[in-house]
């Protein structure tokens, strides 16, 4: 009863589960138990990223080049005359007044909107967003830092770890925007189908724990979100690495002169360097300058992922020189000396020789706006008791510094009168920058306890869905329980009527009779139901007891001939889920579009999160309303052919595959069930012409 897994994969299963049509597909079992490695990078730095199942929106992949067209008009225009405002700590534009006006005339010469239309109409606020999407990818996502292009595909690399996550797509047409940039073809934009994140995926389970080398910084967030104490383990053996201060430079070009100048210190010593960038192209410039300086040195970053066990276990040889982008998780320990797969006393004697040389010397290029990552880089050096070394770089022009410390930093500079070349290094501005990590550290931590609060809503309607979505799927006779939801239906529909109708005239309920005929296909003769309505009192009850005998009869005759067949119980099953999926999935569309406009309610003195709450909750009432009208709707209008069973229960019915009117009913079985001759292929599974390609990509492509 244990597995293993990736974390990515346990939240994509969950979501799986969640959408299939029968219980046999089903691969999780109860959420018990969940042991998290690395569990500071999954449930902190990954938390704000959800998983999403997500199926193709109809939108123009011509739009987003247009756009991209304009957008560097716009941003010509920009550099001339203001137009909005960056705003680096969050990623975010700000178009002014004149931006918007000049966006509006942009958009009407090239004739994308009509010369009588305003920018504001409701069909146009789309364009807008896509213009921030736009500009957000020229300006915050970076070729070979955010992202690479492989086989004509943008993949994204992770931020934390330096790996690729190829099938990931940024969403918000941000994906799209930077596709259209690199001039590369363009997927359609995706829709969501079912989202979890990760802090209300593993909350779910009965109980967690985990483990990571960097939680103390964080032992606050752990408490406060997940119930979690941290402890601190001690060492092993005694921790003797050397951590010198940060030496802090003007420009970008003298720190990356001394840090080229301090691998060599170090290389003509016979110590191994591990260099840690963050970025793919930082790592790249270092590597062409070591090359030019005929210093042999090893590379590993996303591009260079296959070859990573390769690289580590030789980054602790003598004079190697190993230039990485994030160090998180390669769960792989860097050994003194290397490894000599078949000479045991080689190893032994390589390593005494790199330890007696002072063991691996740790460069940061940059800090990392969060400690935890800074210290996973130090960390790989003096373990084990190893003797080691780590000191990292900064400069006025890095982001970190630029962005939040600068001032303090360079006002110290100016008073040194600092000349070119040298850097500061004092305890004071090791201090200053701590000082920086630490706000960016509060601030993301506020990003994820709101994403959290507004998340929480999302998950108790989550649940609720998901809750029935399984009772549909366990109950062995659909039938029966499709039989109370209609009778729920009929008892709405009822109270409806007696809301809005004080006496109950012949004409009243005629006209109800006519509601039913018309939106659910129910016939009713008045004479049917003789209920006498001058006594008001008992006659909502009698009505509704014997509208409901009546309907339900009418759904007996019609269900009757089949209930015997597993198959017309299979379809009753998996049209219900289908319904149900269909509006959670618009009702997610919903959630999405009054979140991104609720934070303006904070204008009208109303608090943000509450009016979510309220709206939501609403949302949700009708939703639950909808999902019931939409299978009373289908089934009391529905007419099953029998040789249609079989494709329907299949799960994807259409129109086409049933008819509201009884004429269809005794027509000949001219079809015959399809039977396969081999077994199925999953999407997910490798294609049968040997490619090596999953067939969803190759013979199984749409």
């Amino acid at each position: 009863d244990i597995l293993y897994g990736t974390n990515n994969e346990f939240g994509f299963d969950y979501l799986r589960d969640n959408l299939i049509l029968d219980k046999s597909e089903r691969v999780q079992k109860i959420l018990s138990y969940a042991i998290i490695d690395e569990v500071d990078s999954i449930l902190i730095d990954e938390a704000r990223t959800p998983l999403i199942i997500s199926g193709q929106a109809k939108e123009s992949e011509k739009l987003f080049v247009i756009i991209n067209t304009l957008a560097k008009e716009l941003i010509k225009e920009n550099d001339k005359n203001c137009l909005y405002d960056l705003d680096e700590k969050s990623n975010n534009i700000n178009f002014n007044e004149s931006g918007f006006e000049f966006l509006e005339s942009l958009l009407k010469k090239n004739k994308i909107i009509a010369n009588d239309e305003s920018l504001y109409e409701a069909k146009n606020i789309k364009l807008i967003h896509n213009f921030y999407s736009a500009l957000k990818a020229y300006y915050f996502f970076h070729l070979d830092q955010h992202y690479v292009i492989q086989d004509n595909e943008v993949i994204i690399v992770d931020e934390f770890t330096g790996r690729l996550m190829p099938g990931r797509r940024w969403s918000d047409g941000i994906h799209q925007a930077i596709e259209a940039k690199e001039k590369i073809k363009i997927k359609k934009e995706n829709i969501t189908l079912a989202s979890i994140t990760f802090q209300n995926y593993f909350r779910q389970y009965k109980k967690i724990c985990g483990m990571t080398g960097t939680a103390d910084t964080e032992a606050f967030e752990f408490q406060f979100i997940y119930n979690l104490e941290t402890v601190i383990i001690p060492t092993h053996k005694k921790m003797i690495r050397k951590d010198h201060v940060d030496k802090v430079f003007k420009t970008g070009k003298e720190k990356l002169k001394a840090i080229i100048d301090e691998i060599k210190n170090f290389n003509d010593k016979g110590q191994p360097v591990l260099v840690g960038t963050t970025s793919i192209e930082n790592s790249e410039q270092i590597s062409k300058i070591l090359s030019k300086e005929k210093i042999k040195h090893q590379i590993l970053n996303a591009k260079f992922h296959e070859k990573e066990a390769k690289i580590i276990s030789q980054a602790g040889s003598a004079s190697m020189v190993t230039i990485a982008t994030n160090m998180a998780g390669r769960g792989t320990d860097i050994v003194l000396g290397g490894t000599v797969d078949s000479d045991l006393d080689q190893q032994k004697k390589n390593h005494k020789d790199v330890v007696e040389k002072g063991g691996l010397h740790i460069i940061g290029t940059e800090r990392h706006e969060c400690r935890r990552i800074d210290n996973q880089l130090r960390g790989r050096s003096g373990r084990q008791g190893d003797p080691g070394s780590s000191r990292f770089f900064l400069s006025l022009e890095d982001p970190l510094l630029r962005i939040f410390a600068s001032d303090r930093v360079a006002t110290i500079m100016d008073k040194l009168n600092m000349p070119e070349n040298e850097a500061i290094e004092h305890p004071w501005v090791s201090k200053a920058i701590e000082n920086s990590q630490k706000k960016v550290e509060a601030r993301n931590f506020e990003i994820r306890k709101q994403l959290l609060e507004f998340d929480d809503v999302y998950n108790d309607q989550r649940l609720v869905i998901y809750d029935r979505r399984n009772q549909i799927l366990e109950i062995d006779n659909p039938y029966k329980l499709l039989q109370e939801l209609i009778s729920d239906t009929l008892e709405f529909e009822i109270q409806i009527f007696f809301m809005n109708n004080e006496t109950k005239t012949k004409e009243n309920i005629e006209k109800f009779y006519e509601k039913l005929l018309s939106t659910y296909g129910v016939k009713i003769e008045l004479e049917k139901i003789d209920i006498d309505s001058s006594n008001q009192k008992n006659f909502k009850n009698k009505f509704t007891e014997a509208l409901n005998q009546n309907v339900m009869d009418l759904l007996r005759k019609k269900f009757s001939p089949f209930l015997d067949n597993t198959e017309a119980l299979k379809f009753i099953r998996s049209v219900m889920l289908q319904i149900s999926d269909e509006n959670w999935r618009e009702h997610l569309n919903s959630l999405d579009h009054l979140r991104q406009g609720i934070h303006l309610r904070g204008y009208a003195q109303k608090n943000p999160k509450q009016e979510f709450k309220r709206e939501a909750f609403e949302l949700f009432e009708r939703l639950i309303d909808a999902i019931k009208l939409s299978i009373t709707e289908f089934f009391l209008k529905v007419e099953i052919k029998e040789n249609k069973i079989d494709s329907l229960s299949e799960g994807n019915y259409t129109q086409d595959d049933y008819q509201t009117s009884n004429n269809q009913m005794n027509q000949p079985n001219t079809k015959t069930t399809f039977i396969r001759d081999n077994k199925k292929i999953g999407r997910n599974e490798q294609c049968h012409c040997g490619s090596g390609k999953k067939y969803k990509h190759c013979h199984g492509k749409i």
